[in-house]
């Protein structure tokens, strides 16, 4: 008899809702108060990583950034995250992105958990400002994890939460750190975006409103029967 998945684990940012955008500014205007330039397509290296690391890859850009001390560069990270928290006071309920809330619901009425598995440590803020708390039986963020994604001790300390077996899980990500966490979790990876970056993804969709449930549980069915 083939298994159903008994969890669902979601990223937040392009999955749920598009903060990128916001964080991409937010560190745009960091790094030109550091003198550096960065653009959209060196942000997509950005996605799905921690903020220190994310901050390490920007002060690569400049060889005199490099020998920062750490609590310089811990100012720098709060710094970031300040212009980001004043750029989301905006967000509400009308920035969840196209058919999440008919999946949130889909999974309810299957009695499947949901959980969050986030990089961000302002996942509970943006969760709450978009009215969607009373869905998640868990959330994972930055904050409580030792290791970010691509490492997958997000999505396996949500399913250890759950008491839930990796394999009856299923990660959806729109990042490529994201999607080898899954995948390194032996969890069921959903990707969200193009194929050139999420090519090792189990399903993948171009957009959020193509993630449709039963879709979903259908292609994580075949992956189980294969293997």
């Amino acid at each position: 008899m083939t298994r159903s998945p008994r969890a669902f684990i979601f990223d937040l940012d392009g999955v749920i809702t598009d903060t990128a955008e916001y964080h991409f500014l937010a560190w745009k205007k960091l790094a030109e108060e550091l003198g550096v330039s960065i653009d959209r397509q060196f942000n997509e290296q950005l996605k799905g990583i921690s903020r220190m690391e994310s901050l390490e890859r920007i002060l690569e850009l400049n060889s005199s950034l490099l020998n920062l001390p750490y609590e310089e560069k811990l100012r720098l990270a709060n710094q970031k995250n300040e212009h980001y928290l004043e750029l989301i006071q905006s967000i509400n309920s009308d920035s969840i992105l196209p058919g999440i809330e008919d999946l949130l619901q889909k999974c309810k009425q299957e009695n499947i958990k949901i959980a969050l598995g986030s990089a961000s440590k302002n996942a509970p803020i943006i969760v709450d400002k978009l009215g969607i708390t009373k869905h998640f039986d868990y959330v994972v963020d930055a904050s409580m994890v030792k290791n970010g994604k691509p490492h997958p001790e997000t999505f396996t300390t949500a399913a250890d939460f759950l008491n839930i077996p990796y394999s009856e899980c299923i990660g959806l990500e729109d990042a490529a750190a994201g999607v080898e966490a899954v995948n390194e979790a032996n969890m069921f990876s959903v990707g969200v975006g193009e194929v050139k970056h999420l090519s090792h993804a189990d399903f993948l969709v171009g957009d959020t409103s193509e993630l449709v449930f039963e879709e979903i549980i259908k292609h994580y069915k075949v992956k189980c029967e294969v293997s």
